[in-house]
């Protein structure tokens, strides 16, 4: 059952870039501020003798992913440090208006995965009824495909309606428009592969909230056998902020139980998962809340799993985790699985259905994660409107 949605704790530390008539000049690295305010993090290290004012004065994030564990390390700490005392920041607070995120790194190379076993079970028994629903690979490797990095778009940003083959001689708007509840991670410190358990994390900047939209018509009918493309390339919505590794040290939890045991170029201290609640938000009412920590493959291993044929890293690679599903149906990460393929409508707190996403829909992506306190604080959201088909 849907429940309207309710407000969430406030942000951890976080970083983006904003853009836009409230400041002259190109976009500049900010940080959220509780209440909706911004920190204009460049104009506050220069000021105050940052660490890497170099690094923070930059339009976007690229040159700070590039730099390494020590540098991100030591920008987190000090800013931490001071939104631990926001009314010290008054100075150095962007405009509240005329200003909105852009993307806040180059997407250099999207591999999205399929790393959570439910999410994986309920799509197999969903589209193979009569069949095992994992596929014999499933628990040996995490599983993934390169997807497009030119249509990775900041959250905000409206996603229309793909159009594209259905079926043999029939081409036309998706009618089956899906969301995916994804968690992001943000990489950076380039690299040459292979990258091993022991050090894959050195090279997690962040993570960020992804919507990998898919068009399950268009990709069901494409991916024989290869895929998806279509289905998939035509947009994914990111987080405007992306929250330090650093900032995650207390969500950090064991990973489920596995069988068979993984190689053992997967295994090894790094192999931990994050305890975040993902929250997926349609037309306004909460549908699910997916757990992350049912991740089956972690972080570490997608990175080691991902260079472990000789690929290199760049900054600004992006790996998508695959939908976060739960056991429970107001666990799951993706309309097909609330809808169980269409079979079971969504029923939301006014009244109306739905299977898929309709024109002029809302989707919001959610997470909290828990701090060592007990306390919680949230990443940033992710949302994007659904447009009408260009036909």
């Amino acid at each position: 059952m849907t429940t309207p949605s309710e407000p969430l704790p406030p942000m951890g530390v976080a970083l983006g870039a904003v853009a836009g008539a409230g400041r002259p000049g190109h976009s500049r690295i900010a940080a959220p501020l509780p209440g909706g305010a911004l920190l204009d993090v460049g104009s506050l290290a220069t000021a105050q003798r940052g660490p890497h004012p170099d690094l923070l004065t930059a339009p976007n994030l690229d040159a700070l992913l590039a730099a390494g564990r020590p540098a991100w390390r030591e920008v987190w700490q000090w800013l931490a440090g001071w939104l631990a005392d926001p009314e010290r920041l008054a100075p150095y607070r962007l405009p509240a208006q005329g200003l909105a995120p852009v993307l806040p790194f180059a997407v250099a190379d999207y591999v999205d995965f399929y790393a959570c076993e439910q999410h994986a079970r309920n799509a197999g028994l969903i589209f193979r009824p009569d069949s095992e629903p994992l596929a014999p690979n499933w628990k040996h490797l995490p599983v993934g495909y390169h997807g497009r990095a030119g249509t990775v778009r900041v959250s905000g940003t409206p996603v229309v309606r793909p159009c594209g083959q259905r079926g043999p001689g029939d081409h036309g708007p998706t009618r089956t428009l899906d969301v995916e509840a994804e968690l992001g991670f943000v990489l950076g410190d380039p690299a040459p592969g292979p990258v091993g358990m022991d050090t894959a994390l050195d090279h997690v900047f962040g993570v960020v909230l992804l919507n990998d939209w898919s068009a399950r018509d268009i990709q069901g009918w494409e991916t024989r056998p290869l895929g998806p493309h279509l289905g998939k390339s035509f947009a994914t919505s990111i987080s405007a902020w992306v929250t330090p590794l650093d900032e995650l040290t207390g969500a950090w939890t064991d990973p489920p139980a596995r069988d068979p045991e993984p190689l053992g170029y997967l295994t090894g201290d790094a192999d931990r998962g994050l305890d975040l609640e993902l929250g997926v938000h349609l037309a306004g009412d909460r549908v699910s809340t997916p757990p992350a920590r049912d991740l089956y493959w972690t972080a570490a291993q997608l990175v080691t799993h991902l260079t472990s044929n000789g690929a290199g890293l760049r900054a600004g690679d992006l790996l998508g985790s695959g939908t976060v599903s739960g056991p429970r149906r107001e666990q799951r990460g993706s309309l097909l699985e609330l809808s169980w393929g269409g079979a079971e409508p969504i029923v939301l707190s006014g009244g109306a259905t739905r299977t898929y996403a309709e024109d002029g829909d809302e989707v919001v992506l959610t997470a909290t994660a828990p701090r060592a306190d007990g306390t919680r604080f949230s990443l940033g959201e992710v949302r994007g409107r659904v447009a009408p088909a260009r036909v």
